[in-house]
């Protein structure tokens, strides 16, 4: 028969004999000492309160303590305490010091992630206030699996807006995050009897692997200056097809008005669906935003959003605008699923949307990011000339093409070798023919005070090379500001 506790202040549980009882105290207080459970520093109840919450004398604890403080397991000074002594553990039980672990770069100029130092404490904070105080204490219950009606409510008006998508809040499903929502759509393709989607010939390796791990293949469609050639959907035989439009990801080219005509009228002759993927859709930065395709063809387009670039990826929410069909099916994946955005995150994000906090945090970052495109932009043309920077007009990233002779593989040691870490636009291919060379430099993730020196150590890894110096100064200029088109 064992007596057990669990100190409120420790959340710790013993296991002492029936017999012997100061001695297992001992042994026990040894083991949870050795075993970690009670770190150096960690300081331990009173004597008295201890005794009463295993039900045994005062002076049986005091007299362990005393013991283990005379071994050195643990520290005591009269009338402030006793604590695990700081070198409590036996030198032959410690493990073996594992292998320092690479350093992590200094400057990350990998796409994908905002300056998380910019995040809106102030506002998110105030916003959760708010949206607590005016809510019914039920809210926080089980949460409605389609999403809390208060943000669902919001969403829609603010997409239309914004966005121009076409959506009720009883079409709108909260997801956490955009990989999550493409996870719940190949779910229900599958069970709908489709067997292959159709990407882009670069995106995310990620998205092409929750398409395989739903039972999907996935065919690629090449990418040029105008998008994706939507003109291959009908012989490429697929059930449905992930689209970037706004701003292709990761090559920055705009799906045309002809393609986007070509696209929904391919979903609606041959019963296609089109997944838009508006991943930074509100940051365009040259001309007006260009509006989500999901108007053209509410009943043909699942329309995904996410606060992961506006705000934070660690939020983990986004958004689906569903055909009204296909909404129950998709709510029932989700369940299944088991994944639920936080209802508190959720709340907060509904007061944002309605007190225009969102808004005005959408202005201030595209003022921001667009500010660090710029001075992208300048210094590759000062420093670096022969690497051309392209498909810049919208989001977090450009497409950094590399001068003549150059192979990512190689540009991107010079960048580690300084301290960076960048991508090769490789790692993003699908399949198809190869784009040229190039890097996908992601400028928003780089607090303020960090980016001028990512942006010089980048442009000293491009630098022209001594014997191409003199052959640059002979060329002509390289354009700019249009990205070089893939061969198709």
């Amino acid at each position: 028969m064992t007596k057990t506790w669990a100190n409120p202040g420790l959340d710790l549980h013993l296991d002492l004999p029936a017999t012997r009882v100061r001695a297992g105290l001992e042994a026990a207080l040894r083991a949870a000492v050795r075993d970690g459970r009670l770190r150096p520093g960690t300081r331990l109840p009173p004597s008295r309160a201890l005794a009463a919450d295993l039900g045994i004398a005062r002076n049986s604890v005091a007299d362990a303590y005393q013991q283990l403080v005379a071994e050195g397991w643990l520290t005591a000074r009269t009338g402030a305490g006793t604590w695990v002594a700081s070198h409590a553990a036996p030198a032959q039980r410690a493990p073996a010091a594992p292998a320092s672990p690479a350093q992590p770069p200094r400057y990350d100029l990998r796409p994908g992630v905002p300056d998380l130092s910019a995040f809106p404490q102030r506002a998110w904070l105030a916003a959760a206030r708010a949206a607590l105080v005016s809510s019914a204490s039920g809210v926080l219950g089980y949460p409605d699996p389609q999403g809390l009606p208060v943000l669902r409510s919001a969403l829609a008006g603010y997409l239309a807006r914004t966005r121009g998508v076409s959506v009720s809040p009883d079409r709108l499903v909260v997801c956490a995050g955009f990989g999550h929502g493409l996870a719940l759509v190949c779910a229900v393709l599958r069970a709908r009897g489709a067997r292959t989607l159709a990407v882009e010939s670069h995106g995310h390796q990620l998205h092409r692997r929750a398409a395989q791990a739903h039972g999907l293949r996935w065919q690629a469609l090449p990418v040029d200056a105008h998008g994706a050639r939507a003109d291959l959907l009908a012989a490429s035989g697929a059930d449905a097809v992930l689209l970037t439009p706004a701003h292709q990801f990761p090559l920055g080219v705009t799906l045309s008005p002809q393609r986007r005509r070509a696209v929904i009228a391919w979903a609606i002759g041959q019963g296609g669906l089109v997944i838009e993927d508006d991943y930074d859709g509100e940051f365009r930065y040259d001309r007006q935003p260009v509006g989500a395709i999901q108007a053209l063809a509410p009943d043909q387009v699942i329309y995904a959003g996410t606060a992961s670039k506006s705000l934070a990826p660690g939020l983990r929410l986004g958004w689906l605008a569903v055909p009204g069909p296909l909404v129950a099916e998709v709510v029932a994946a989700k369940v299944a699923g088991g994944a639920e955005p936080s209802t508190l995150d959720q709340l907060t994000l509904a007061e944002l949307l309605t007190s225009g906090g969102y808004d005005r945090q959408i202005r201030h970052a595209r003022l921001v990011y667009r500010r660090r495109r710029d001075r992208l932009a300048a210094v590759m043309a000062r420093q670096a000339p022969l690497a051309a920077v392209a498909g810049i007009a919208a989001g977090l990233h450009a497409l950094l093409l590399l001068p003549p002779g150059w192979q990512e593989d190689e540009a991107a040691g010079g960048a580690a070798a300084r301290g960076l870490a960048v991508e090769g636009l490789a790692g993003y291919h699908a399949g198809g023919d190869p784009h040229p060379p190039a890097l996908v430099i992601g400028y928003a993730s780089p607090a303020d005070h960090a980016f001028t020196t990512a942006l010089a150590r980048l442009a000293a890894t491009l630098a022209p090379r001594p014997a191409a110096r003199a052959a640059a100064a002979r060329a002509p200029a390289r354009p700019r500001s249009a990205p070089a088109p893939p061969r198709t």
